[in-house]
């Protein structure tokens, strides 16, 4: 149900220019697809965050959080309730034991990228392994992000947010338990900044590593088309692009929506695609692969939104 106009007006009034109302949500995803959010909230300072979530929660509305739009497929027919993204104030990186440090404290809007080349740049390893995944720290976190046999959650230390009530809260890694593209927080909690401890290694040897993950993903994905990344998640043992690509759906099509003739992983909106579109392709592939291997493919790209 749609947020009743008097609750939008209340969070208008208690944040001011950080609220936009009915903001279409394509603008804000990789994709280039998605409907309008009830309320669009982007927050600049952590008081922000804790009285959007205040506000929820005295009135029953539900928050999705959304950061770069990397990894998400949101419904033709948009988001009720509020879609939160953390501003520019946290995308900030900051170092404190200096800048020869090994700890690192990044906003959870910052690129993933860039933390990974700046700790590149101080011949800090552990994180070269993220070269060239999109989207933000945050995303990369709640999804564990890894490639090329890393993880995020190795180097994590330490995680800060806000709780769904409007609570400030530190969750310390041994509460976190990362495993493959998931880990724990409490539900509604929404993550501010995280803090990394990473290693110093050899400068050469580091960059090379970087390089390389750079190049292999380059050669192998889908460059040029509004995509979400890859669509599911690795089976134990296989490759979901694998299984697709055998199947014989490499160029499958619904809509304005392709399955990736690079990589089959990768659906690809052609430039006319609605999410019922992609959501087709992917429920076609689930259901090929599982019929043919008798595999049953999760998907890693997360729906938002109004879905029938």
């Amino acid at each position: 149900m749609k947020v009743p106009d008097s609750v939008r007006q209340e969070f208008l009034r208690r944040l001011g220019p950080v609220v936009r109302l009915d903001e279409p949500l394509w603008r804000h995803t990789s994709f280039r697809i998605g409907g309008p959010a009830d309320l669009w909230v982007e927050a600049r300072t952590t008081e922000e965050v804790q009285t959007t979530l205040g506000l929820a929660a005295l009135y029953g509305v539900p928050v999705t959080v959304l950061g770069a739009g990397t990894n998400v497929l949101v419904s033709d027919r948009g988001v009720r309730g509020v879609v939160l993204r953390l501003g520019r104030p946290f995308a900030v990186l900051e170092w404190p034991d200096g800048e020869g440090g090994m700890r690192v404290r990044a906003g959870a809007a910052g690129s993933l990228r860039k933390l990974v080349r700046a700790a590149v740049e101080r011949s800090l390893e552990g994180l070269e392994f993220a070269e060239g995944i999109p989207g933000t720290v945050g995303g990369g976190l709640l999804m564990n992000a890894g490639a090329f046999g890393g993880e995020l959650g190795s180097v994590v230390e330490a995680v800060h947010g806000v709780e769904s009530g409007g609570e400030a809260r530190v969750v310390p890694k041994e509460s976190l338990r990362f495993g493959y593209r998931r880990m724990d927080l409490p539900e509604g909690f929404v993550v501010t900044f995280v803090e990394f401890r990473l290693r110093p290694g050899d400068p050469s040897e580091i960059r090379a590593r970087m390089e390389e993950a750079r190049s292999r993903r380059r050669n192998s994905q889908p460059r040029g088309k509004p995509n979400a990344g890859s669509i599911f998640k690795n089976p134990q043992g296989t490759y979901a692009g694998r299984l697709i690509e055998e199947a014989g759906l490499k160029g499958a099509r619904r809509g304005g929506a392709m399955i990736s003739t690079k990589h089959a992983n990768f659906i690809v909106n052609l430039g006319s695609a609605k999410a019922e579109d992609v959501r087709a392709l992917m429920e076609e592939a689930r259901l090929v692969v599982e019929k043919r291997f008798g595999i049953r493919l999760e998907p890693e790209v997360r729906l938002v939104g109004e879905w029938d």
